[in-house]
């Protein structure tokens, strides 16, 4: 796919008023419209990418739609399986058991989905491989091996907001999601730090931070929390679960990299397999924040509905201008732009620049930002 060839994007909206156009259905009819029986082939190892959901979260994708992916891979001749790798930061994903555990919790159990469940990196995120990529950041990037060794793959990704990443979508669904944690300490890659004087020595970053890299400081007779920028894997965990935002990194420097890095991951994430993936994302419980928080925040716009697409640049792309095409909710994280037209992601996030990954995938061959729109 080259920058100056338009993909073809296919959206079903959220509407329905009778049993055929139940989202289940419209899951069903956007696998048929965009092709995706075509990227599998008989008994072919198929590769679901979901994100469970952290505990204590509930706008992840729902099960019952992977369902409906499942069965339409199953009808294709091709032997389907649910897959995640653990997460780097401490919680419930972060081990293979715990990440089962917290799926089976959000429903997908066997009788629901119809399909195993395999962590794609193995117990402790050891279980990977290293692709070579030969880009700017990477020679060579580390991917989970259930995600190397599947044939084929349908990406699920809920499209929502990111504190570092502006928005998530397929690029970081393929980029985090298919790395172990390895991988995912590669990506982020920024080191943070505490601004003592807005610390209120909660402790809550230190009780999330997978290396015990915060540490107690005395300054002047007060105690706060300091980052030893010698454990610190750049995870970002401590940035979220901070109340007063004492944590912080350059924003201005680190945060174009930290896009660049995820979408040269991405490229990885599906290098030998690139005729072999199909992508929806799902705009709905359009979230300030990352499925991986143990909250669900209220949505910043209205349900906007399902995308499909065999290029998942083109497919961010217009998931990015879907949302910013939407009145924005005040009763909600969104900060200003709420007006139709305006960044909705900036504007809970002013700092973010969640276009680089767009523009930059696109220029590495990810795909093209360049797309039609053709509802079903």
């Amino acid at each position: 796919m080259t920058k100056n060839t338009a993909s073809l994007v296919y959206f079903a909206g959220p509407r329905a008023r009778k049993a055929k156009e139940s989202k289940i259905r419209k899951i069903a009819a956007l696998f048929d419209a965009a092709g995706f029986a075509k990227l599998v082939s008989k008994d072919a190892l198929t590769a679901v990418k979901v994100h469970f959901g952290e505990r204590g979260n509930d706008t992840f994708i729902s099960p019952v739609f992977a369902r409906a992916v499942v069965d339409k891979i199953k009808q294709a001749g091709a032997t389907p399986f649910l897959t995640d790798s653990n997460t780097l930061y401490q919680g419930s994903r972060h081990n293979a058991a715990d990440h089962l555990r917290t799926a089976l919790e959000h429903g997908f159990g066997f009788a629901t989905v119809d399909a195993p469940l395999i962590i794609a990196d193995g117990l402790r995120g050891g279980s990977f491989s290293e692709v070579r990529i030969n880009k700017k950041h990477f020679k060579k990037v580390k991917i989970a091996d259930a995600i190397v060794e599947a044939r084929s793959m349908i990406v699920m990704s809920h499209f929502k907001g990111h504190e570092m990443a502006g928005f998530g979508g397929a690029i970081k669904n393929l980029a985090m999601g298919c790395a172990p944690s390895q991988g995912k300490c590669d990506q982020h890659a920024s080191r943070f730090s505490v601004n003592k004087d807005s610390c209120i020595a909660c402790g809550m970053c230190m009780a999330h931070c997978p290396e015990k890299a915060l540490v107690w400081q005395v300054e002047d007779g007060k105690k706060h929390a300091a980052v030893n920028k010698d454990k610190c894997v750049g995870c970002g965990e401590c940035l979220t679960v901070c109340e007063p935002k004492a944590v912080s990194i350059d924003w201005g420097s680190e945060l174009g990299p930290f896009n660049e890095r995820m979408a040269e991951y991405a490229l990885g994430a599906v290098k030998g397999k690139q005729k072999r993936v199909g992508y929806f994302n799902f705009l709905m419980n359009i979230t300030p924040d990352c499925d991986c928080v143990p909250w669900s925040d209220a949505p910043l716009v209205p349900d906007i509905g399902i995308v499909a697409s065999t290029d998942p640049v083109a497919l961010d792309k217009a998931s990015f201008d879907l949302v910013n095409a939407q009145a924005g909710f005040t009763q909600s994280c969104l900060a200003h732009n709420h007006e139709p037209g305006r960044d909705k992601f900036t504007g809970t996030w002013s700092y973010t620049q969640g276009e680089v990954q767009l523009s930059y995938a696109e220029s590495i061959g990810l795909g093209s930002t360049r797309y039609t729109l053709v509802e079903i």
